[in-house]
């Protein structure tokens, strides 16, 4: 395992143990939809790197993606402060 993919896979498990039971819940309930609300913010897990993207109403495959809309404030904060401190290559 490379070291940019360790720490990638780290950033992933960093985000996800901020989440609250109930804000899994809603990823979850989340995974089985087929497109993003246009210019709804997301993070998509398996592409950390980008950071923070708007859906643009073409279809943004939800089942790695993380959306601000399925968690509370205080936890996308907590989450845009762990991408801001972690380089990932893009």
């Amino acid at each position: 395992m490379t070291s940019d993919t360790r720490a990638e896979y780290q950033l992933r498990q960093t985000i996800l143990e901020l989440l609250t039971d109930e804000e899994v819940a809603k990823v979850s309930t989340a995974e089985t939809a087929t497109a993003l609300a246009e210019g709804a913010e997301y993070v998509n897990l398996e592409r950390l790197a980008e950071g923070v993207s708007r859906a643009d109403g073409e279809a943004t495959p939800p089942g790695r993606v993380l959306t601000r809309a399925a968690v509370m404030p205080d936890t996308w904060n907590k989450i845009l402060t762990a991408l801001a401190k972690t380089t990932l290559p893009s």
